[in-house]
C-alpha cells in the first residue's frame, strides 16, 4: 500500500543528515557585538550586532539582528535589519524584516512585516561528471 514507488514522480531532493548538536541559546537581555559562526542550531532572543552564519536559525519575539544572516533554516520572530539568505525562511506573525530574503522556500504569515526583496534561489542543475564521447574541450 505505502511501499509501492509512484511512477513518473519527481525524486525529492534529500539533505545530508545533520550531526546531533546541542541548540544554543542567547537569552532575553543579552547584547552580542561581532560575527557568530556554528553549524548547529542558534535560538537567539537576545540581540546581534554583526554576521551570524548558522546550521538552523530561531529568532525569538524579543530577538534582534543587525547583520546578514546565513543559514539552511530561519524561522523568525523577532526583527531583523539586514539580509537574510536561506534554503527556507519562515516569518511569524510577530518578524520584522528590513532588507533582502534570498530563499528556496520562503512562507510569511499574517501581520509579519517586510520590507526588502524576496529573490529565489535556483539550485543548480546537476551536470554529470562523464565525459561526452565526441564533444571537444574549449
Amino acid at each position: 500500500m505505502f511501499s509501492k514507488a509512484t511512477r513518473g514522480a519527481e525524486p525529492v531532493e534529500q539533505l545530508p543528515p545533520r550531526k546531533p548538536m546541542a541548540a544554543s541559546l542567547v537569552a532575553a537581555g543579552v547584547r552580542l557585538r561581532g560575527d557568530i559562526v556554528t553549524d548547529g542550531d542558534l535560538h537567539l532572543d537576545g540581540e546581534l550586532e554583526g554576521d551570524l552564519r548558522v546550521g538552523r536559525l530561531t529568532l525569538g519575539e524579543t530577538g534582534l539582528v543587525a547583520g546578514t544572516i546565513q543559514a539552511e533554516t530561519v524561522e523568525i520572530r523577532g526583527r531583523v535589519v539586514g539580509t537574510v539568505s536561506a534554503r527556507q525562511v519562515r516569518l511569524l506573525a510577530t518578524a520584522r524584516v528590513d532588507g533582502d530574503i534570498n530563499h528556496v522556500e520562503l512562507s510569511i504569515e499574517a501581520g509579519a512585516h517586510f520590507e526588502g526583496r524576496s529573490l529565489m534561489i535556483v539550485p543548480a542543475p546537476v551536470v554529470d561528471a562523464v565525459p561526452q564521447i565526441g564533444v571537444a574541450a574549449e
